[in-house]
C-alpha cells in the first residue's frame, strides 16, 4: 500500500484520461494521467537535487492547485514526508510547524509572502520555481515507499493550544480511503471537486482516494459560490465535500439553478451540524443526489463514521432520529463509548468516543506525552462526547473539554446550540462556558441573526430554550455577531469566542 500506486494503476488503464484540473482566476490547467505521472517523477528528481531524501520532511504552504498536488505526490514518490501547512496561519504558527517537523525544505505557493516568518532556518522555494526546475530534470524511479512508512504530518488546527503534528502513514490513508470508498461507492467515472483545503485531512484524503480509484480531481484555491457553480456546470463535477456554511452559500448564490448543478450526484458534509431547514433545501435542490454525513478526525486519516443517503430521504429514518447521528462505523473502524475509566458504557449512555483500526495514527510527531495521553488500551481517545443507539448509530454530544459544569450540572454545548439554531431568528449558534462567581461557569450563547430578522434578545432566547431544555442549560449571557469565527475545516473557533468574551468583560 503506497500512495503513488493509484498513478501507476491509472497509467495502465487509461493514460489519456484527465486526472487533474485546476480552475484558476480566468484560466484552466489540465493534466492527463500519463503526463501527471511523468511530471511527478520529474518533480521528485528536482526535490532530490535539492537534497531531499526518503524520510525527510517537506513543508508545503500553498492553496489548492495543481502545483501543490504534483509536489505532494513527488514527496511520496521519493519516500519523503509531506507536511502541508494551513495557509491561514500566522507567521509564528508556520515557524512552529516548520521547526517542529524538522523540515528540510519549505515549498510555497504564490501570494503568501506575509505568512513567511523572518529568520526561517530552512530553504524556501516557490512551487512555480520547483516546476521550472522539474521541467529540465530526467524522471527518477518511484521508490514505492508505503505501508507503515510516514506519508504525512498534518498539524492540528491549534484550537486547543499549539499545533501538534499528527503522524499518518501510507497504510493509514489507504485504509481510510477504502473505508470511504466502500460506503460512498467511489468510481473511476467520478469527477471530484476539491475545495476542502489539502492541508486538511478531508481534502487530502479525498485527493488520495480519488487517485487510487483513477477518478478525476478538480482543484480550486478558494471557495467562491459563483465560481463553484460555474465549475460544476462546465466540468460535470459529480461529487464534493462541503461544510454546511458552504452548502448554504451555494443555495443562496443568485446564479444558483438546478440545471447548473444536475451533474452533482453525491454530496458529503461534515465538520458542523447541518441545520434541518438547510438540509431540506439541499434535498429539494438536488432531488437525485445522494447525501452523506461523515465523522472523523485528523488522527483517523478521515471519516470513521458515515451516515448513508437512505437516512437523509427516509421518513422512517428521520422519525428514528438518525439524522441527528453521524451514522455507523465504517469498514475497518471500531468505535466504542467509554466512561472516565475507559470502561464501555451501555447503549444510549453518553461518554467519550474512542476509535481503533488501521486508519488511526500511531501518535504525534516527537510528542510522547501527547501520544500517551491520546491512547488507552489501544484505543484512540477522540476527546468527543457521544452516545450510540441499539443499532450502532453514533450521535455526537460535544467536545468533552467544551462541556460546561454549571452549579454542579453537566451541560453539553451541542444540545444548547441545537435549541438555539431552531429559533426562527437564529442562523448560526455557538455555546461556550464562561467563569461565573456563583455558578462556577455560566452558559454563554453566541449567535448570528438570520437575514431579514431582528436580532434576538437574551430573554427571548432563554424563553425559547426553556421550552426545550432544562433550566440550567439555558444561556445566562448572549453575544450577537455578524459571523462566527471558523477554522479552515469549517469548525467554530471557540477559543476565539472565549477570548472575545474575556476582552469584553
Amino acid at each position: 500500500m503506497y500512495l503513488t500506486q493509484g498513478l501507476h494503476r491509472a497509467l495502465q488503464r487509461h493514460p489519456e484520461k484527465i486526472a487533474l484540473t485546476h480552475v484558476g482566476d480566468g484560466f484552466v490547467r489540465q493534466h492527463r494521467f500519463a503526463q501527471l505521472l511523468e511530471d511527478v517523477a520529474r518533480h521528485a528528481a528536482a526535490l532530490r537535487g535539492r537534497g531531499v531524501a526518503a524520510g525527510d520532511r517537506v513543508a508545503l504552504l500553498a492553496p489548492n492547485d495543481d502545483l501543490l498536488v504534483r509536489a505532494l505526490y513527488a514527496c511520496w514518490w521519493l519516500g519523503a514526508v509531506a507536511c502541508p501547512l494551513n495557509v491561514r496561519w500566522s507567521a509564528a504558527e508556520v515557524a512552529h510547524a516548520v521547526a517542529d517537523s524538522g523540515a528540510r525544505l519549505l515549498l510555497m505557493g504564490d501570494g503568501l509572502g506575509s505568512a513567511l516568518p523572518n529568520g526561517l532556518d530552512v530553504p524556501v522555494l516557490r512551487l512555480a520555481a520547483l516546476a521550472d526546475e522539474a521541467a529540465t530534470c530526467p524522471p527518477v524511479p518511484d521508490t514505492r515507499t508505503g505501508g507503515d512508512a510516514v506519508a504525512c504530518l498534518l498539524y492540528t488546527g491549534g484550537t486547543t493550544g499549539r499545533a501538534k503534528g499528527v503522524v499518518l502513514s501510507h497504510a493509514n490513508f489507504w485504509t481510510a480511503s477504502m473505508t470511504r470508498g466502500a460506503e460512498l461507492n467511489n468510481a473511476p467515472e467520478s469527477v471530484s471537486l476539491l475545495v476542502a483545503p489539502l492541508f486538511h485531512v478531508a481534502g487530502l484524503g479525498r485527493l488520495v482516494g480519488q487517485t487510487l480509484v483513477s477518478g478525476s480531481a478538480i482543484t480550486m484555491a478558494q471557495f467562491r459560490p459563483a465560481d463553484v457553480l460555474a465549475a460544476i456546470e462546465r466540468h460535470g463535477i459529480t461529487d464534493v465535500i462541503l461544510v454546511p456554511t458552504m452548502l448554504q452559500a451555494l443555495l443562496d448564490e443568485p446564479g444558483f439553478a438546478p440545471r447548473r448543478v444536475r451533474s452533482l450526484d453525491r454530496i458529503a458534509f461534515g465538520a458542523a451540524p447541518m441545520p434541518p431547514d438547510l438540509l431540506d433545501r439541499a434535498l429539494q435542490a438536488w432531488p437525485h443526489a445522494e447525501f452523506f454525513q461523515a465523522y472523523g478526525l485528523t488522527e483517523t486519516a478521515g471519516a470513521v463514521c458515515i451516515n448513508l443517503p437512505v437516512n437523509h430521504r427516509s421518513a422512517e429514518a428521520r422519525a428514528a432520529g438518525r439524522l441527528q447521528s453521524v451514522g455507523r462505523a465504517g469498514l475497518g473502524a471500531e468505535i466504542e463509548i467509554v466512561d472516565e475509566d475507559g470502561h464501555a458504557v451501555p447503549r444510549g449512555t453518553a461518554g467519550e468516543i474512542v476509535v481503533r483500526g488501521p486508519m488511526v495514527t500511531r501518535g504525534y510527531w516527537r510528542n510522547d506525552e501527547a501520544t500517551a495521553a491520546a491512547f488507552r488500551d489501544g484505543w484512540f481517545r477522540t476527546g468527543d462526547a457521544g452516545c450510540m443507539d441499539a443499532e450502532g448509530y453514533l450521535r455526537i454530544v460535544d467536545r468533552i473539554k467544551d462541556m460546561i459544569i454549571t452549579g454542579g450540572e453537566n451541560v453539553y454545548c451541542a444540545e444548547v446550540e441545537g435549541a438555539l439554531r431552531s429559533h426562527p431568528s437564529v442562523a448560526q449558534a455557538a455555546v461556550i462556558g464562561l467563569p461565573d462567581a456563583h455558578w462556577g461557569e455560566r452558559v454563554h450563547a453566541v449567535v448570528v441573526a438570520r437575514p431579514g430578522t431582528q436580532a434576538p434578545t437574551l430573554d427571548a432566547l432563554r424563553d425559547w430554550c426553556r421550552e426545550r431544555l432544562a433550566g440550567y442549560k439555558c444561556p445566562r449571557s448572549l453575544a450577537v455577531l455578524p459571523q462566527l469565527p471558523l477554522s479552515a475545516a469549517g469548525k467554530v473557533l471557540k477559543n476565539v469566542l472565549r477570548e472575545q468574551a474575556r476582552t469584553e468583560a
